[in-house]
């Protein structure tokens, strides 16, 4: 089974930064499409980024300024880098991995991802 691993996640305060990674053991990230996946408690599965193998990167219209995604080649990892935090960042993130180009249709929808992490949990609260 294809393993993806997150991590980061953590409870923070409104206004804080926090920056969430994805990586595996079993293949190289940089030779796919990464997607970050959000989920709110009681609501769906958001998608809010994507970066292709190329380094394009797209955004949920909702997270556009704040979050920023990431490759490190070296270390195997994607990161999603959250600034000023907000209650309504609450959720699950999950990273996925797919095969398609990045682009605002295929950061939206998990359809094109077929290999999914576990998810960290980030709480935003005072």
């Amino acid at each position: 089974q294809v393993q993806l691993v997150e991590s980061g996640g953590g409870l923070v305060q409104p206004g804080e930064s926090l920056t969430l990674s994805c990586t595996s053991s079993e293949f190289m990230l940089d030779r796919y499409l990464v997607g970050w996946f959000r989920q709110a408690p009681g609501k769906e599965r958001e998608g809010i980024s994507c970066i292709s193998t190329a380094g394009g990167a797209h955004y949920a219209d909702s997270v556009k300024g704040r979050f920023s995604i990431s490759r490190d080649s070296d270390k195997n990892t994607v990161t999603l880098r959250i600034d000023t935090l907000r209650a309504e960042d609450t959720g699950t993130y999950y990273c996925a991995r797919g095969s398609s180009v990045c682009s605002a249709v295929v950061a939206a929808r998990s359809y094109f991802y077929h290999h999914w992490g576990q998810g960290t949990q980030v709480t935003v609260s005072s």
